[in-house]
């Protein structure tokens, strides 16, 4: 259908006078932080301009926000709220869990890949899950279990790679190597079966990265050894406990598999990352790092290259201290997100409506000077913040959410 000449004049005119008013409307209405909305797209060219720098751009409005908490909207309906209130995110990942799964669009973007897994399930099939793989991480057997592995791919891999590298003056990019030896190291520790993508030249990993189906096909392979295995199975590793349970499937065991592959080797790999990156730029934490292992070993009359146990490790206190300090401005999950199942009120007063996004920024929570209390150098890398009287002393999870928190924090 054409307009007409006077049509088009009425059309764009009711058009200015809308603009005109939404602009005088949210100018006295609405406060001047927070995200800044447009007609019809909302936040979204905020968001677009920003997309490279999201977690910092995200900071640095939460950080003007009173509750440190911001409401959006964007083009086709789409309402979210992003916080880095501890009392919220508490709110929201335990004392009203249930209102808050991960969500059917977070699940239909992941679910060909990781399947109906740990990370992305709800109700009863999550609880056997976490159920199972709870009780196996706390066993004394398993904890050998894995102090055995990490030694023989630190000893036999890692150090090997970095000496030969070292030796030759050969730069190495070295978050490709930590990926490969974390994901050696969570293979053999969940499923008992060694990729050895470190022993190569990351071969066997690049193919993993090709395809969904490639994925699955490495996984079925797994699981269809330690079934062929059944039998004589001693019930070491994780996947031995859901292999005992006649009545899980093959798929159900393949999403568990991806699941921890993808859990286990990213997010700790990213971790050790950031810490060796932290370590190179403060040579003085690296320093306090070895004299704390050094008087450890001395203390219990042993050499630097001895294996350590586990009563060692929690003697390390200062190390701890380093990884904590390194996850606060650099936690591996930087922002996570939840969907609203019924219209919701968080502490700090902010409404939540049904369906809405919600996240949790553990980025920005980690440089909030209203949070830890630190003033200006809030965004420094002191490690002595987390000890008192040279003990290790944790922060409340809901402040460093680092690991998620309530039901679902992580469990390793």
């Amino acid at each position: 259908m054409l307009f007409s000449v006077g049509q088009s004049f009425v059309f764009f005119s009711l058009l200015s006078l809308y603009l005109c008013l939404f602009f005088f409307m949210t100018s006295n209405k609405r406060p001047s932080v927070g995200f800044k909305h447009y007609p019809f797209v909302g936040a979204l060219p905020g968001f677009l301009r920003n997309r490279h720098r999201f977690v910092d751009w995200s900071t640095e409005i939460l950080k003007q926000c009173p509750n440190n908490t911001a409401t959006f909207h964007r083009l086709g309906k789409i309402h979210g709220v992003i916080t880095a209130n501890p009392a919220n995110v508490e709110h929201i990942l335990k004392t009203n869990f249930e209102n808050y799964p991960k969500g059917q669009r977070f699940v239909t973007l992941l679910e060909d890949f990781l399947g109906r897994g740990i990370f992305i399930s709800e109700g009863e099939l999550w609880k056997v899950q976490r159920k199972t793989s709870s009780y196996e991480f706390n066993t004394k057997s398993f904890r050998n279990f894995v102090m055995h592995d990490i030694r023989f791919e630190t000893l036999s891999r890692f150090v090997p790679t970095l000496a030969k590298a070292s030796k030759n003056g050969q730069l190495v990019d070295l978050q490709d190597i930590l990926q490969r030896y974390t994901f050696d190291n969570i293979c053999k520790v969940a499923f008992n079966f060694d990729p050895a993508c470190l022993g190569g030249d990351g071969t066997a990993e690049r193919k993993l990265k090709k395809s969904i189906e490639i994925v699955h096909e490495f996984v079925n392979s797994i699981i269809r050894s330690r079934l062929e295995e059944k039998s004589e199975n001693t019930d070491e590793d994780l996947l031995s406990r859901f292999i005992g349970n006649s009545e899980n499937s093959t798929e159900f065991l393949r999403d568990i598999v991806v699941r921890f592959i993808q859990a286990g080797r990213e997010t700790t790999s990213s971790a050790l990352s950031w810490l060796f990156w932290l370590l190179a730029s403060h040579p003085k934490v690296e320093q306090n790092i070895l004299k704390e292992l050094e008087s450890i070993r001395a203390r219990n009359g042993r050499i630097i290259g001895d294996t350590y146990s586990l009563d060692e490790l929690r003697d390390m206190h200062y190390l701890h201290a380093a990884m904590s300090e390194t996850l606060r401005l650099y936690p591996s999950v930087p922002v996570d997100t939840k969907a609203c199942q019924s219209d919701d009120m968080l502490p700090d007063g902010t409404y939540v409506g049904k369906k809405w996004f919600v996240m949790y920024h553990a980025y920005a929570m980690g440089r909030m000077e209203s949070i830890w209390g630190w003033g200006q150098n809030c965004n420094e890398v002191l490690p002595e913040r987390w000890l008192e009287n040279g003990t290790y002393r944790p922060a409340n999870v809901f402040r460093f959410p680092v690991f998620h928190g309530g039901p679902r924090m992580c469990l390793g």
